[in-house]
């Protein structure tokens, strides 16, 4: 009765239990609670810590803003966009202003991590770029472009602000040799109100016209625009200029001057103006024919034979009303030193067109005094039957002399 127990010590089928073993299992218990209660301390502490974590891992990361060239560079190149990236993030806006007061305009890419300048940054100009990650606060960095090196401008005619004739071209001249001219014609524009289609013809490497099909209507406004700012004309020479320019055409006045009839009929807006009797190159000296522009006026002017290869056969210091028509030295000018029974006539001249004029270019009842201040840059004369050929569109303002076709042929676009 009570607690059973085996008497048999030794009895092998049993386990033996002896006080230390006892205690020791005893022992175990309050360990196991203690580790069951620690267990339970624990786990509440682990939910708490992976909580925690993973609070820490779903809290955003701050975005990164790159910005190329380089935040403080001072001499970046001006030859590749701007371009901003963000890592972390997603960029809200961004912008890019020089100090020449120019701005540069973007696009950012579908995700929105990249912006990239839809233009280069110009040379020889300090940048500020202010980006804007969502959600973060705008980040600035600065750079400045270094200036080219050689470099070349266009100089052009007409002059901006003034009026013309109609078959005055847009003509440019450029300081250094362009061998990319694809780039500097693309950087160039002519504009027409009213609209008409104008193109670009090179004749030669340093020289680029534009004109449209026919002459330009009377009274059209015309807009030269620049953009040549580091286009590279060649390698390592770099356009200066970026502004955009505006010049008029007046009346139109085409002259018609006949070397077989000696005459010259002026037509102002389709309707005969003047006639006038003239004289041209002799037989020696053949006046170019075909289509000319008044490029150059002076009320007078000195002429020597030897600046046109005619050794020293004249030079007449107080040419009146002498009006180029090309660069060689054809003009269309008075003259008082001939009888007045040549004009009309006769043709005598060294090649130029002659009107009657007195000497001193004040009266204003001669020919030569009536036709000059009838006159602008860029009006027409056309020279026919002077027994010479036609002259080279390049020589002078002449271009009209080409087909649209062969005009149009000449352009690198």
């Amino acid at each position: 009765m009570g607690v059973s127990h085996r008497s048999n010590p030794s009895d092998q089928s049993s386990p033996r239990w002896s006080r230390r073993g006892v205690l020791g299992v005893l022992g175990v218990v309050p360990a196991a609670v203690l580790t069951g209660c620690g267990g339970t301390a624990d786990a509440t502490d682990a939910k708490d810590t992976g909580a925690t974590a993973s609070v820490k891992s779903a809290a955003p990361k701050t975005p990164v803003v790159t910005v190329s060239p380089a935040d403080g560079t001072a001499k970046a190149a001006f030859t590749s966009p701007v371009e901003v990236t963000v890592t972390d993030g997603t960029l809200a806006s961004v912008e890019v202003s020089g100090n020449d007061g120019s701005t540069l305009k973007g696009t950012f890419d579908d995700a929105r991590t990249t912006w990239t300048s839809t233009q280069n940054p110009y040379s020889g100009t300090k940048y500020t770029v202010t980006a804007t990650a969502r959600g973060a606060d705008a980040q600035t960095a600065t750079f400045t472009t270094k200036a080219p090196g050689e470099t070349f401008v266009g100089y052009f005619t007409p002059e901006a602000g003034s009026t013309s004739g109609v078959g005055m071209p847009v003509s440019i001249n450029f300081t250094h040799a362009v061998s990319d001219k694809a780039a500097v014609e693309k950087a160039i524009t002519v504009t027409a109100e009213p609209a008409v289609e104008v193109v670009g013809h090179w004749f030669s490497d340093t020289r680029l016209d534009f004109r449209p099909e026919t002459y330009w209507a009377a009274g059209t406004t015309i807009t030269l625009g620049l953009r040549l700012k580091d286009v590279e004309g060649t390698d390592g020479v770099y356009g200066v200029q970026s502004k955009d320019v505006t010049f008029h055409i007046g009346r139109e006045q085409i002259s018609t001057v006949d070397l077989s009839a000696k005459e010259m009929v002026v037509k102002r807006d389709g309707a005969t103006y003047a006639t006038y009797p003239v004289s041209g190159g002799d037989a020696e000296h053949t006046t170019w024919s075909g289509i000319m522009v008044i490029s150059e006026r002076f009320k007078e002017t000195r002429m020597e034979s030897s600046t046109v290869g005619l050794g020293d056969e004249y030079d007449i210091s107080d040419v009146p009303h002498a009006q180029r028509l090309t660069t060689s030295g054809t003009f269309i000018h008075g003259n008082y030193w001939a009888s007045t029974s040549v004009f009309g006539s006769r043709n005598t001249s060294h090649g130029c067109v002659g009107l009657h004029d007195a000497k001193g270019a004040n009266d204003s009842s001669v020919p030569g005094y009536r036709f000059y201040k009838s006159s602008m840059l860029g009006d027409v004369v056309i020279v026919k039957n002077s027994g010479e050929k036609t002259v080279d569109p390049a020589n002078g303002l002449n271009g009209w002399n080409l087909s649209w076709a062969e005009w149009k042929a000449g352009s690198a676009l």
